[in-house]
């Protein structure tokens, strides 16, 4: 889509084919010089090391030169159960406690922890958002690796991917676990310059020198960015084989001994837990065969004619929950070799009326490079993220409990779905959302709950079935301590 009066590289339709935003040269034959004095540019800015400088030239020379496969749908083939694996297949691990020891020993854990809280209405990395009992993110993935640690004797490492947005906070807060018993490394991901789309030059570089002129470009950079870091080669010279990299709000994604012990004994290079859709998961990512090796199918690759075809949960049955398992020597060798070239996500900002162009990268379409790689089917359970204050509603209720840091489901809730809660936006900010709840409500029996408007809750409140409470504009209402609402719709004082 080219927008009149705009260069032709910027584009803001969300239902053109990944592969149509790829611009090839032969249409620009002004993309070298672009890149020329783009390089020039970017040889300036001594913010970013020269590593970050000649991954960021890199991205940008595969975007103008239309570096993409374009997915044919009718090669596209539903993955076997041998690619896909279903977890309730998979070998139980090893009983003894030294053998299992040993297979721990074998990994890390690494938590992408790049984001910021300001969605939720905090300041600082999202991982310290308080999630339940007083613990954060942080601390519950700490508390579950020196559980590990403890249990079978074992020195499993925590590594924290963080971005130039959460570095220095994150810093500060993992001094706190100086007396635990894991290892604790942290590391940057990359930080590139975001583009000026008018004449295709870095912000930075005309002056925007705050953080409003950088991006993290995505979480593909992952690999790089260990290996750049040292922390890869730290890693394998401590005889680990095994990374499992998850986002740190996925209170779902935790070590999992028989999925490690499977990719160990068949010699996975790259596993991606899928887990079947629901009708909210209908744009997330999927696996496919294709060609002979299974590949990430994204909604932004899909042609407009298969969109309707790619959200059905009857074909596409599977969605990636973004905990992956990677053999770290073969990221080093793949990294050495510039082979991990994953699909560009262009991504369109402004910045003071600016209009800016950030390009990104999914460590989800990586598995395509790996041999051997597969994908697992694991329960729902292993997918828990809180990216907004309906998730956190659900996580800190009776829905829940912890134990030893892990989020453990009720098994009194029979439904194997949890409710769909959607809350209106004075509940938005965490601290908002905080102050209307005297107490959170028990939902075990819930399976709605919408509420708009100026609604406030006792304590004690109890929640089944389904449930809608709208207060009218200008009015507060109250939902009095000890209510219990079953399959109501209230609208006012007098409906409960």
């Amino acid at each position: 889509m080219i927008v009149p009066g705009v260069d032709t590289l910027t584009f803001f339709a969300r239902s053109a084919p990944l592969d149509s935003l790829l611009v090839p040269s032969s249409r620009f034959p002004m993309a070298d010089a672009k890149i020329e004095k783009l390089q020039s540019a970017v040889a300036t800015l001594d913010q970013i090391s020269q590593n970050e400088k000649s991954g960021f030239i890199n991205l940008v020379s595969r975007y103008l030169s239309g570096d993409a496969d374009q997915i044919e749908w009718s090669k596209i083939q539903t993955p076997t159960d041998e690619v896909v694996v279903p977890y309730d297949s998979l070998a139980p691990p090893p009983e003894d406690m030294e053998a299992t020891r040993k297979l721990l020993d074998k990994l890390a854990v690494l938590k992408l922890n790049g984001g910021l809280g300001t969605t939720m209405g905090c300041t600082g990395p999202k991982s310290v958002i308080e999630v339940r009992n007083g613990f954060t993110f942080l601390d519950l993935i700490v508390i579950q690796i020196e559980s590990l640690n403890k249990k079978y004797g074992c020195n499993v490492p925590l590594l924290l991917m963080n971005s130039f947005n959460t570095h220095d906070d994150t810093l500060k807060i993992v001094e706190k676990y100086a007396n635990s018993n894991i290892e604790i490394h942290t590391f940057n991901q990359s930080q590139y310059p975001r583009i000026v789309v008018e004449d295709f030059l870095p912000l930075p570089s005309k002056g925007q020198t705050g953080k409003d002129g950088w991006y993290p470009p995505g979480h593909g950079d992952v690999f790089p960015s260990l290996k750049n870091s040292g922390r890869l080669d730290a890693l394998l010279s401590q005889g680990k084989e095994y990374v499992f990299v998850a986002n740190s709000d996925n209170l779902g994604a935790v070590v999992d001994l028989k999925i490690l012990n499977h990719l160990i004994n068949n010699q996975n290079e790259y596993c991606m837990e899928v887990t079947p859709k629901t009708l909210a998961d209908v744009k997330g990512g999927t696996l496919i065969s294709y060609e002979g090796r299974v590949q990430l199918l994204e909604i932004a690759q899909v042609p407009d004619a298969h969109v309707n075809e790619f959200k059905s949960i009857e074909k596409f049955k599977i969605f990636n929950t973004n905990n992956l398992w990677v053999n770290l020597k073969a990221i080093k060798r793949l990294v050495e070799a510039d082979a991990l070239k994953m699909e560009i996500i262009p991504n369109p900002k402004e910045v003071d009326g600016v209009k800016v162009l950030q390009l990104e990268t999914a460590a989800g379409a990586a598995i395509r490079f790996f041999d051997n790689a597969i994908g697992i089917n694991v329960p729902r359970s292993r997918f828990l993220p809180v990216k907004a204050t309906s998730d956190l509603l659900l996580v800190q209720s009776d829905l829940y409990t912890l134990v030893d840091g892990f989020v453990v489901r009720n098994e009194a809730r029979k439904n194997p779905a949890n409710p769909t809660i959607e809350l209106g936006p004075e509940f938005k900010k965490v601290s908002n959302f905080l102050a209307r709840f005297k107490s959170i409500p028990s939902i075990v029996d819930l399976d709605s709950l919408k509420v708009s408007g100026d609604v406030w809750f006792g304590a004690g409140v109890v929640l089944k079935g389904n449930v809608t409470i709208t207060a009218k504009p200008g009015v507060k209402l109250e939902i009095p301590d000890g209510a219990l609402l079953e399959n109501k719709v209230i609208n006012g004082p007098e409906d409960v």
